[in-house]
């Protein structure tokens, strides 16, 4: 079956019709990894975006039940150059296709994703409609494409009720997760590091998270404008008054930053891919990451009595991360646990942990 790709600027492609036939209109942004589609997949940060793989082939090595990132997958629409029939892996369970539509995941193969990723990354990411209809009109489709933005998306995403993970081996510490957002390999890298984890709804009050004996508070990535969040900001800077250990990643990350008079801004296309190299003032070493965001912290507006940046993007110079001066409090914009990914960085849920007492 013919499907189309209309974008906001007027831009049409035409493809296969891969995945549900749903017309779906979202956030095209574009990801630059060569593997871990999955895991992308069930990203939460993704939620209310459609995905253009820069990669030609995705699905060569299928699918299955343990690299899902969350309970479902959250992407919108899914655009490829080529989408395997079929998964060769030791671990597959089953083919690309067959899994977008599963779970009704709206995708369109065959397209030029080469120019494409030009257009998203010349003009900035941009709303379109991926539609399997044989007739349409263009002006039409362009006026529901200006009207679409992607709000709510923490309240959509997140839990409605606290969720309890063990430690693997010995339990040293507990820990608040809040989520936002989070992705399950966040959480193992605490688990395996002996910490019980308490995954705790977005919008459970700071009051709440200090009165349950918690050794430290992770603030979790997640998706959409975090300047929207206004209600959980309020909570995370009571989190910040206190002396309680914090650690953010990606959206938690800027939450904190606009918790404590920074501000957050848009960029053109987003980071979003393994690929991403970041520099570590403090150590001064670039290690690569893995990165979702569309939204970056605006290093001029961090008060230096209040934090300093603590690691760059080398690409474009963005804030990556911030060492607060309130002791045992330090945020990233990259993921550290980077699955699927460069694990370079996990050296920073040891810092978390060592913040909370160290190995006792």
């Amino acid at each position: 079956m013919r499907a189309t790709l209309i974008l906001a600027n007027g831009a049409v492609f035409q493809g296969e019709s891969i995945g549900s036939t749903e017309d779906r209109i979202c956030e095209m942004v574009f990801n630059t990894s060569m593997a871990g589609y999955q895991e992308l997949l069930t990203d939460p940060s993704y939620a209310g975006q459609g995905v253009v793989m820069t990669y030609p082939l995705i699905g060569n090595y299928g699918v299955n039940s343990e690299d899902n990132e969350s309970r479902q997958p959250w992407v919108e629409a899914l655009v490829v150059r080529h989408l395997s029939p079929r998964g060769s892996n030791f671990r597959c369970e089953g083919d690309l296709g067959s899994y977008l539509k599963e779970h009704h995941i709206t995708g369109i193969q065959g397209v030029d994703t080469r120019a494409l990723t030009k257009i998203l990354r010349s003009q900035g990411s941009m709303n379109g409609l991926l539609t399997c209809a044989e007739h349409f009109n263009v002006q039409e489709v362009l006026e529901k494409l200006k009207a679409y933005s992607v709000q709510g998306a923490v309240a959509r995403v997140t839990r409605q009720a606290a969720e309890v993970f063990p430690a693997f081996e010995k339990e040293r510490y507990h820990v608040a997760m809040m989520d936002y957002g989070v992705k399950g390999h966040m959480i193992e890298c605490l688990q395996k590091r002996g910490c019980k984890v308490t995954v705790l709804p977005a919008f459970t009050s700071a009051e709440e998270v200090l009165a349950g004996g918690y050794d430290g508070v992770m603030l979790s990535n997640g998706p959409g404008d975090p300047a929207e969040n206004a209600e959980i900001i309020r909570e995370i800077r009571k989190l910040y008054d206190s002396d309680i250990p914090l650690f953010g990643v990606c959206l938690g990350h800027q939450l904190l930053a606009l918790a404590t008079g920074a501000k957050t801004g848009r960029l053109a296309y987003g980071h979003r891919g393994g690929n991403h190299p970041v520099r570590d003032l403090e150590r001064g070493r670039v290690f690569i990451t893995s990165q979702n965001h569309g939204y970056v912290v605006l290093s001029e507006t961090v008060d230096p009595a209040v934090a300093e940046v603590s690691h760059v993007n080398v690409n474009d110079g963005t804030c990556e991360g911030l060492k607060y001066k309130r002791p045992r409090c330090f945020t990233t914009q990259f993921h550290p646990e980077a699955n699927a990914g460069p694990r370079d960085t996990e050296y920073l849920f040891n810092r978390f942990v060592e913040a909370m007492g160290g190995d006792r």
